[in-house]
């Protein structure tokens, strides 16, 4: 059986942190954003095994991710009374 999960990668300071919201604690981090996806890869992987073994359940992946364009704010102009 495959299992599919999101994972949402951050840029920190200094490196990337991955995580996935279905899997609580299941955590990565790397110097690079390609090896964030692999480090979570693997740990997404090792989560699920230990999980079967223990003869847990494996929580159904139920997030998404989503972009959202919204336009930059227009500046106000400021009144004269404020330069004064």
């Amino acid at each position: 059986m495959m299992y599919r999960f999101l994972i949402v990668i951050e840029k920190a300071d200094g490196n990337f942190s991955a995580y996935s919201p279905d899997l609580p604690g299941c955590v990565a981090t790397s110097k690079t954003h390609e090896q964030a996806t692999r480090n979570m890869y693997e740990a997404i992987e090792l989560h699920v095994q230990g999980l079967l073994e223990d003869k847990l359940p494996v929580p159904k992946s139920r997030s998404s991710a989503e972009y959202v364009a919204v336009p930059g704010a227009t500046p106000t102009p400021r009144s004269q009374a404020a330069h004064r």
